[in-house]
């Protein structure tokens, strides 16, 4: 009988150290007797300390761990249609990479065209067999970026460089705005738009311009230029960056940053594309997600600031609170969104062409 019973663990025991090796084996696909092209659509350059760099650095980390040929086009405006039949025909990638919305068109009708291609389009909004679009709620980071402002700032007057007037740049604007008047509610937001993602020139203007006009004391941005941090660490004015942690570059006059960690999401979807489990899908992540975050503040930032931005922050993960909870009223002193209510992903992502209580759109 004892015999039985040892024989019988020992069956037991291989057959469990045979689910584990499978289920290693699934998480740690053999990539090294693999090989994908991967080819990748920048809307700037991959060196941009910005948003194409956090993409880079994310794609590049998994070179060696998925054996991985990488190809970029950097600064990739407008039509990028040629670009992805370029990638495809002349350098053989099997995977797409997009970083803008702006690519959405090209890349829906490259997957149609191309049915044995994958396609990842961060930002978009599409999907298909062979195409996924993913991007994540960065409005979260932005309020908490929003709770450090408003605690730092004296006048009560903060700044804000835009690119564009679209649903995705006023989202964080609103968002910026209410975390700041969540803790200084008689705080206005300047904003002034620079009609470019990657224009140096254009974004330091509108920044310049608005601390001429303004006794603005924080600023904060959606750009992926330096340039508002390079004019405001000039002027001695705080900023708050995007993107991508910035605060060696500006160790004076930072305090913090709207990250983006791609790493995961990347990894995850490139595994499914080499181990043939791709299903095209259409996902808008949140903080819990782990792809936008808040960054470390820096000194310049007080105890007290820190400890509200993990309050809020653990009220947002165990979603007890998001940002656009009611009541809102817009610019005109209207409510948009009632108290005990709270937007839809469909009115956030297509519908925010108006601003909150507190802001103020500068002219061009």
């Amino acid at each position: 009988m004892r015999r039985v019973i040892i024989i019988a663990f020992l069956i037991l025991a291989a057959a469990l150290a045979a689910i584990l090796y499978i289920r290693s084996d699934e998480l740690n696909t053999p990539v090294s007797e693999k090989y994908m092209k991967v080819g990748v659509l920048l809307s700037g350059s991959r060196s941009d300390k910005n948003y194409c760099q956090a993409h880079y650095e994310a794609l590049e980390s998994l070179r060696n761990d998925f054996n991985l040929d990488i190809v970029y086009r950097e600064n990739v405006v407008g039509d990028c249609y040629p670009d992805i039949i370029s990638l495809i025909r002349d350098e053989d990638c099997k995977v797409v990479v997009g970083v803008s919305f702006q690519f959405g068109d090209d890349m829906k009708r490259a997957a149609e065209m191309y049915p044995d291609v994958y396609f990842l389009h961060t930002g978009g909004t599409e999907a298909r067999s062979n195409l996924s679009s993913f991007f994540g709620r960065m409005y979260q980071a932005r309020y908490l970026s929003g709770i450090i402002a408003g605690m730092k700032t004296r006048t009560g007057q903060l700044g804000y460089v835009a690119a564009f007037d679209i649903p995705e740049v006023i989202r964080g604007i609103n968002a910026f705005t209410l975390g700041v008047r969540s803790v200084r509610p008689d705080a206005v937001v300047h904003v002034r738009y620079c009609n470019s993602w990657t224009d140096d020139e254009a974004a330091g203007i509108a920044c310049a311009e608005l601390l001429e006009r303004h006794p603005i004391d924080v600023i904060a941005m959606h750009t992926n230029s330096l340039a508002p941090h390079k004019e405001a660490d000039r002027r001695g004015v705080w900023s708050v960056g995007c993107n991508r942690d910035s605060a060696e570059e500006f160790p004076n006059t930072y305090l913090a940053a709207c990250v983006w960690k791609w790493d995961d999401c990347y990894r995850k979807q490139i595994l499914d594309c080499l181990q043939g489990k791709f299903h095209g899908s259409n996902v808008w992540m949140d903080i819990n997600d782990g792809i936008v975050a808040i960054s470390k503040p820096t000194r310049h930032v007080d105890v007290r600031a820190v400890a509200a931005v993990q309050a809020v922050n653990e009220k947002m993960r165990n979603r007890t609170f998001d940002v656009f909870y009611g009541p809102i009223k817009d610019t005109a002193g209207i409510i948009r969104v009632e108290k005990g209510e709270s937007m839809s992903d469909s009115e956030m992502l297509n519908g925010f062409f108006w601003y909150v209580e507190g802001v103020t759109i500068e002219g061009n």
